[in-house]
């Protein structure tokens, strides 16, 4: 029985109190092996013989922000299996963006528990408990820039894919999945293990385990997001091709197949009620769930949101 595992050497930010604030990993790598010869799951140190001469440059100890940058190879034996630490977690994330798998392909569950916030700034990631220490040494480098504080970071300062559009990098997670030719335009939002499989116009918001295929067109302030489980984590969503959303609308917890589109400041629940001309009846938006061509507006005299097949694609 063949396995899908990974593989990759990196460099890893640690500070001096073990936390692990990130691992950049610039060539990750999918492995296929049986269960008699995959390595086990974990990480281990790589010393000066193991790397290159540009990844030896990268090593050593950066004491204006108490952080010591260490060369390490991290192996995951099975995909499918949970992710046990932050070295472990970054590899997946470099693995969706670097589109070696599509999101919904790995487990990805409570990733976000094995990470630390970071405060992430234009000089490396930092601890927060002791930034303003740490501000005042890296002030003899230049202007500080503070990107953010929080447990993820930009996409683009690990990953550029090709064929992609970003206007904002701040508003592109590590772990997003864009497909070439997709465009995230200024208000756009895609958060890990989510993204576009096709050439996609993105000005909405993306949640993590939304997928959705090519041609889409996400409106300004539109949100696709999966319902989440007794545990707290993201369900997935499935958006098939073709699909358009209006301005501020919304789809939750609802898949569509091909060709439909959602109608500006409609937001669908999977209880939310839908009128149905055809049938001069209503129904859920559950009961369209993963059907193709359904277009969703609102119409004078229909308290209740409109759905009509899609005689034509919605999205053109």
């Amino acid at each position: 029985m063949t396995i899908l595992g990974a593989q990759a050497d990196g460099i890893a930010n640690i500070a001096g109190d073990g936390t692990v604030l990130d691992t950049w990993y610039p060539e990750p790598a999918l492995v296929e092996r049986t269960a008699e010869t995959l390595p086990p799951t974990g990480t281990v140190r790589l010393g000066a013989q193991d790397l290159s001469p540009q990844m030896l440059s990268l090593v050593g100890l950066d004491e204006d922000r108490m952080v010591e940058q260490v060369a390490v190879r991290t192996t995951i034996a099975n995909l499918s299996e949970p992710p046990i630490d932050a070295h472990d977690v970054y590899l997946r994330l470099h693995l969706l963006s670097h589109r070696k798998v599509t999101p919904g392909m790995m487990n990805m569950n409570n990733i976000l528990s094995l990470l630390s916030t970071v405060v992430w700034t234009n000089k490396g990631p930092c601890l927060p408990t002791n930034f303003e220490y740490v501000r005042q040494a890296l002030r003899s480098r230049g202007l500080i820039h503070v990107y953010a504080v929080d447990r993820l970071p930009r996409m683009v300062d690990y990953v550029v894919p090709s064929g992609i559009r970003i206007a904002e990098a701040e508003r592109v997670r590590l772990g997003a999945y864009l497909a070439p030719g997709t465009s995230v335009l200024r208000e756009g939002f895609v958060s890990f293990n989510a993204g576009c499989l096709g050439p996609s116009k993105i000005e909405g918001r993306l949640s993590s385990s939304v997928v959705m295929g090519k041609d889409c067109k996400i409106g300004l302030s539109a949100v696709l997001m999966g319902l989440q489980d007794p545990h707290g984590l993201r369900l997935p969503l499935r958006i098939g091709d073709s699909c358009s959303f209006g301005v501020s609308s919304g789809v939750i917890g609802v898949d569509l197949g091909d060709y439909c589109h959602i109608g500006t400041n409609l937001v669908l629940e999977p209880d939310t009620l839908l009128y149905f001309p055809d049938t001069d009846s209503l129904a859920p938006a559950k009961t369209i769930a993963g059907q193709d061509r359904w277009a969703v507006t609102k119409e004078a005299g229909h308290p209740e949101p409109v759905a009509r097949r899609a005689s034509i694609d919605p999205a053109a």
